[in-house]
């Protein structure tokens, strides 16, 4: 019963994040990048906080070990991974696949600090065989342009690739911590936190509320980040990340794509062409070399294999 609660989750987590990307693509039209993610985590930190006040006894982090998780939380995991994505993004030639394939060398790097800070995660040499095949499905499912990827745009490929970087570090510390902080509380705090200091950034940047559009679909946008992607998400994430660990939920980062490729074929009329369904597969094999001692045991709890 646990592992297929721990499978739906993470397949609504992926259904979740993937969506979120097609949100985001619609919203930059409207919001300026590093205003969008502070306003989506303002109205998240308050919905998430109202949940923890609802279902903790003290909603509020106590002692140094509580806040020292908070700020790992809200530094890396909300403001440094979407700071940088959001402005990387903006660069034109950071397109999305070019930033789906960078971010989705996040698994691989939780891999290698994990290596420093949780010697119980590390993956065999098999599971790095996972990991890396799971990053070519990536790129076969984004199709990139060879020619673009390795081109311009320097400076905002390293940005988005520092933002990986930032949630694979924030997932490392956050799960080697020894706090029993709640991940209700936790979440509501590191939103709020991390869109404070979005906020400064974002008025460092010159950005202003002015350069605002509030249509519909730039609401519509920001609601499903917000209250979906963010609170919903992120509540499944941090209740995945202790039960499996950061190399394993990390993972949703190759399942994602699969479903940006399907919303944005419902939603704007993209077509799903035989790299997606390449990818799809290579991105399976992957995940199946990673997870291979988990279906190992499905197989002989249910007398498939020996």
């Amino acid at each position: 019963m646990t592992r297929a609660r721990n499978l739906a989750l993470f397949v609504v987590l992926a259904a979740i994040w993937g969506s979120a990307f097609m949100a985001i693509k619609a919203g930059l039209a409207y919001f300026p990048p590093v205003l969008f993610a502070a306003l989506r985590y303002d109205v998240a930190g308050v919905i998430m906080l109202g949940y923890a006040a609802y279902v903790v006894d003290d909603p509020i982090p106590r002692g140094r070990d509580e806040w020292a998780v908070v700020a790992v939380g809200s530094t890396l995991i909300i403001a440094a991974y979407h700071a940088f994505l959001f402005i990387g993004e903006t660069d034109p030639a950071v397109t999305s696949a070019v930033a789906a394939v960078i971010v989705s060398l996040s698994p691989v790097l939780t891999t290698v600090f994990a290596r420093a800070f949780l010697p119980s995660e590390r993956l065999t040499v098999v599971g790095v065989t996972g990991l890396l095949v799971g990053l070519v499905g990536a790129v076969v499912l984004a199709a990139p342009d060879l020619s673009n990827l390795t081109g311009g745009g320097a400076v905002a490929k390293l940005l988005v690739l520092l933002a990986a970087a930032s949630f694979a570090l924030g997932s490392v510390l956050t799960r080697a911590s020894d706090s029993d902080i709640s991940i209700e509380t936790m979440e509501a705090w590191s939103m709020l936190l991390g869109a404070l200091l979005m906020h400064l950034l974002s008025v460092g940047l010159g950005e202003s509320v002015n350069a605002v559009s509030w249509t519909t679909e730039g609401i519509l946008s920001l609601a499903y980040l917000s209250v979906a992607a963010s609170g919903l998400g992120f509540l499944i994430y941090f209740d995945l990340l202790d039960r499996l660990g950061p190399i394993e939920i990390n993972l949703v980062s190759y399942v994602a794509p699969i479903f940006a490729a399907v919303t944005g074929w419902l939603f704007l009329n993209e077509g799903i062409t035989l790299n997606t369904v390449a990818g799809f597969l290579i991105i399976c094999l992957g995940f199946v070399l990673v997870k291979r001692a988990a279906f190992r045991s499905a197989l002989r709890e249910y007398g498939i294999a020996g």
